[in-house]
C-alpha cells in the first residue's frame, strides 16, 4: 500500500509526501530528513528532564498496572542475532516482503493476519524457503485485544521472547472517496485498524518486553498523513496516521520518564509500495505519474529496510530512531530524472 502528495511539479517549494497504504496530493513545506534521522529531543517533555527518582525501596515499580522489578529496565542480556521478529499484516504486501528478508538474514520470524487461511498459506510458503523451525504464524486480529494477548502468549511459548516487533497492519478500507461519502463501515474499519489496534499492540508489545532480559525494539510504520499535511480522499486514514507519530513519542516519553532504557520505540516509513491498493487507485493521471516515478516493490524496499531495522540492537543502540526509505532528497532527484531525461516513464503503468 502507498501514498504520496504534491500540489505541482512545477514550484521549487513542491514536495513530495508518500506512504504505502493510499496516496495524494497536497501543499509542499520542504524537504524531509534523511533515513536513520534520529528522533527529536524529548528533554521538554513533562517529566523528561529529570531523573527518575521514584523507583521504591522494594525495588518494584507499579506502570498501568504493570510490575516489574527496577533491575529489570535496564538490558542485562545483549541482543545478539539471530533476532526473533513479530510482524503484523504480514502476509502479503511490504509485511510478508519484510518477512522473507528477515529470514534471509538469518533471523526466526512470527507473521500473523486477520485472515487465518493467508496465514497458512503463507506460514507453509516460508517455511519450504527456510525451513520448518524459523517460521511461526498464528491469526490475529489487531483490533481485538484478547487476539493481541494471545499472539504474544503464541511467541512466548514458541520462541520464548521477541527482539523485532514491527507494526505493520493498516487499513485503508480499499476506499477513495470524500469523508461525507464514507460508510461507517469504513470508518471504524480504518480508525479501529490503524489507531485502535496499533495501540493495543503497543501495550502488549512493551508489557511483554519490560519483561524480557533482552529488552526489545517496536516499529510503527507510519503513512500519508504522518507529517500533518492533508489527506483528501482518505481522510480518515490520514487521521489515523497522524496519530501513529504522535503516539510513538508519547511511548517514547513514558519509557523515559520510567527511565526504561532497553525497550524502545521507532517509527518506520516504507514509502511507496506498489501493492494492490495503491494500483486500485491509480485512475488519474498525476496517480499514474508519481507512481511510476516513485513507487517500489515491495522487495526493493524491504531489502533496504531490514538491515537498517537490525543495526539498531546490533549496535546496541537505545536511542529511537526514524527510518525512512523515500526520503525527500531521492523523491526530488527521481523527479527530476523522469522531467530532464524521462526516466520510469510507463514503468508501471502506461501514461496517457
Amino acid at each position: 500500500m502507498a501514498s504520496f502528495s504534491s500540489s505541482s511539479l512545477f514550484f521549487p517549494a513542491t514536495f513530495i509526501s508518500h506512504n504505502h497504504h493510499g496516496f495524494f496530493f497536497s501543499p509542499p513545506s520542504g524537504i524531509r530528513r534523511l533515513s536513520l534521522c534520529k528522533s527529536e529531543s524529548f528533554s521538554r517533555s513533562i517529566g523528561c528532564s529529570r531523573e527518575v527518582s521514584n523507583i521504591p525501596t522494594n525495588g518494584v515499580v507499579k506502570w498501568n498496572s504493570v510490575s516489574i522489578k527496577a533491575e529489570g529496565l535496564q538490558q542485562t542480556e545483549p541482543m545478539v542475532p539471530p533476532y526473533n521478529v513479530l510482524i503484523t499484516g504480514s502476509t502479503k504486501g511490504i509485511g510478508y516482503a519484510l518477512a522473507k528478508q528477515f529470514l534471509k538474514a538469518g533471523d526466526n520470524v512470527v507473521i500473523c493476519s486477520r485472515s487465518a487461511e493467508r496465514v497458512e498459506s503463507s506460514v507453509q510458503s516460508l517455511r519450504e524457503e527456510f525451513g520448518e523451525q524459523r517460521v511461526w504464524g498464528t491469526r490475529c486480529d489487531v483490533r481485538e485485544g484478547e487476539d493481541v494477548k494471545n499472539l504474544v502468549t503464541f511467541v512466548q511459548k514458541n520462541l520464548k521472547y521477541i527482539d523485532i516487533w514491527i507494526n505493520n497492519a493498516g487499513s485503508n478500507a480499499y476506499s477513495f472517496k470524500p469523508l461525507v461519502e464514507a460508510s461507517d463501515e469504513d470508518l471504524i474499519e480504518v480508525v479501529t485498524t490503524n489507531a485502535l489496534g496499533l495501540m493495543i499492540c503497543c501495550r502488549e508489545a512493551i508489557k511483554m518486553m519490560l519483561n524480557q532480559p533482552r529488552g526489545g525494539h517496536i516499529f510503527n510504520i507510519d503513512g500519508a498523513g504522518s507529517d500533518g499535511r492533508p489527506t483528501p480522499r482518505f481522510a480518515a486514514y490520514g487521521a489515523t496516521k497522524r496519530s501513529v507519530v504522535h503516539l510513538t513519542k508519547s511511548l517514547q516519553a513514558e519509557l523515559r520518564m520510567q527511565d526504561v532504557k532497553n525497550v524502545v520505540v521507532h517509527n518506520l516509513s516504507p514509502g511507496m509500495v506498489t501493492t494492490d491498493l495503491l494500483m486500485s487507485g491509480a485512475n488519474t493521471k498525476q496517480a499514474k505519474f508519481f507512481i511510476n516515478v516513485l513507487a517500489e516493490p515491495p522487495e526493493v524496499v524491504a531489502e533496504y529496510l531490514v538491515p537498517n531495522i537490525r543495526s539498531i540492537p546490533a549496535n546496541g543502540s537505545t536511542r529511537p530512531t526514524y527510518i525512512r526509505f523515500l526520503t525527500g532528497l531521492k523523491a526530488y532527484s527521481q523527479i527530476f530524472s523522469r522531467l530532464a531525461f524521462g526516466a520510469r516513464r510507463n514503468r508501471y503503468l502506461l501514461e496517457d
